[in-house]
């Protein structure tokens, strides 16, 4: 019967295979025919590009003397949405990449391409500290992002926009349920649920009472503006609708990975500040007086977006990207007054700011041994490196000291625990195999040049023989110059001891 299913489990996933792979021949003969149609020249070169968080597939087309973007999507309001807001943006000026041509009942069509070079690589390479010219297209963004919101809200066909012409409370409760749904409940985060959604009601009703009266470009952050020709060009604005002011903004200082600096925040702040200061019926005042309110609502909902794209499908960038987020937000709570009565959502975004998502240091070139001991009620330990929990080792079948009086309140790292531990049989048989298999695993893993593994052991309270067990093969690892070796032992805080 096991044989049965394992049988009927590979016949699956090979299904699955073949269909991706008739699925991607067929769009892979629609974007060259539609390219070649455009191009009058066959394509030589048909090439894949990672889409990161979003669901459009997306292509690089070469032919001898073209080339473009071939996007296929199967959101054909999306599609209609993208396409309308970029002939208007186009038609003020603004740098969109121009569209080459369309097939929607194909669910494709073709941009120009303007490269990989984004707003957010160039600040990564300025270490996050940008240097005049990353200064400069950083600010010319922001004189762009004016013109789309005060002037294109006159132009732009908002009966296009999906799922909602309006940035109003149905939005703003998505993005809050989506935080409490894909973050909070996944970290285990203790809320009481009734309150919490009054309080999301709370601070929805406070926003909506800013002026909703412009162009939201929604995603208006720096890996959305590629750099082309020494000139930020804007992308990703399908989901632009009518709202405030202050949620591009927000989106832009506050992207949790760019890692700005709270001076530079503050200085671009008021940069934007002065360039809608000159347009007539912008109030400034209360445009600060929702602005961080705005911010922490742009930051629940990144966290809600990696912990759906990172936690839930195990997406390296988006797990990557956690600690970073939770570093934005513990700033924003404890250095801004927000003047609302929302307790609850205050309890758990602080439970949220607590939250230990740092990322050990590491060694360039080095293989990364993340060790770890835990307890199976508290579950297995996160792996934010992104490439998986690894290996898990179950303890709870070795003889436990916490049913010995004088031995339970001590722990792993103590004598009476180690002493004890190293005289059962047991123990010992199953650390020889252990250790085998994790020496084994290290040497291929460093053949292979890979970058991460986690290894964790897990008891009934992460007190006794998980911590025993990490210790032990941390003994063994630690004169292994080739290793960056990261032990943590993820109950300590919860240790029961005398």
């Amino acid at each position: 019967m096991h044989k049965y299913k394992l049988i009927r489990t590979e016949i699956n996933i090979f299904v699955i295979n073949l269909n991706y792979m008739l699925a991607f021949s067929e769009i892979k003969k629609r974007l060259i025919g539609l390219f070649e149609q455009w191009a009058s020249e066959p394509a030589i070169q048909f090439q894949f590009i990672n889409p990161a968080g979003s669901e459009r597939q997306y292509f690089r087309i070469r032919s001898i003397h073209k080339n473009a973007i071939g996007v296929f999507h199967t959101n054909g309001n999306e599609n209609e949405a993208f396409l309308s807001f970029s002939k208007t943006l186009q038609a003020l000026k603004i740098n969109v990449p121009e569209i080459y041509a369309t097939k929607l009942e194909q669910n494709i069509y073709l941009l120009e391409d303007l490269g990989d070079q984004s707003l957010f690589s160039l600040i990564q390479n300025d270490n996050h500290r940008p240097t005049e010219n990353t200064l400069m297209l950083m600010k010319k963004s922001l004189e762009d992002l004016a013109i789309m919101q005060t002037q294109a809200v006159q132009k732009i066909d908002f009966s296009k926009c999906y799922p909602s012409s309006k940035f109003d409370k149905q939005s703003l409760l998505w993005d809050l349920n989506y935080f409490k749904y894909y973050f909070l409940k996944p970290q285990n985060i203790d809320f009481n649920e009734l309150k919490l959604e009054e309080d999301f009601n709370t601070l929805a009703n406070y926003l909506l009472q800013s002026d909703q009266q412009y162009f939201v470009f929604r995603d208006f952050q720096s890996r959305n503006i590629l750099i082309h020709q020494g000139e930020p060009y804007y992308i990703d604005y399908q989901g632009g609708r009518m709202g405030p002011l202050q949620y591009d903004l927000a989106s832009f200082l506050f992207q949790v990975k760019a890692r700005l600096s709270n001076e530079l925040r503050e200085d671009l702040l008021n940069y934007y500040l002065q360039i809608i200061g000159n347009i007539p019926g912008i109030d400034i005042k209360n445009f600060k007086k929702y602005y961080y309110p705005y911010v922490l609502i742009r930051i629940c909902q990144v966290l809600g977006a990696y912990g759906f794209r990172g936690i839930i499908e195990r997406k390296a960038h988006f797990i990557q990207s956690i600690p970073y987020a939770v570093s934005a937000l513990a700033w924003l709570i404890n250095n801004i007054d927000f003047g609302l009565e929302i307790p609850e959502l205050k309890n758990a975004l602080h439970q949220v700011a607590k939250l230990e998502y740092k990322i050990p240091e590491s060694e360039p070139g080095k293989l990364s041994v993340h060790l770890n001991s835990f307890a199976y009620k508290s579950g297995i330990p996160r792996d934010y490196s992104g490439h998986g929990e690894g290996f898990v080792f179950d303890c709870r079948s070795l003889p436990n000291p916490y049913r010995i009086e004088e031995l339970k309140h001590f722990t792993g790292l103590d004598e009476p625990i180690i002493n004890y531990l190293k005289k059962q049989a047991a123990v010992s048989q199953f650390s020889e195999q252990v250790i085998h298999i994790i020496e084994a695993a290290i040497s291929e893993f460093k053949a292979r040049h890979f970058s991460d593994l986690s290894i964790n052991f897990g008891c009934t309270g992460g007190q006794h023989r998980s911590v025993y067990m990490a210790e032990l093969v941390y003994q063994t690892l630690k004169n292994d110059t080739d290793l960056n070796i990261h032990l943590k032992h993820t109950q300590k805080n919860n240790w029961i001891t005398v």
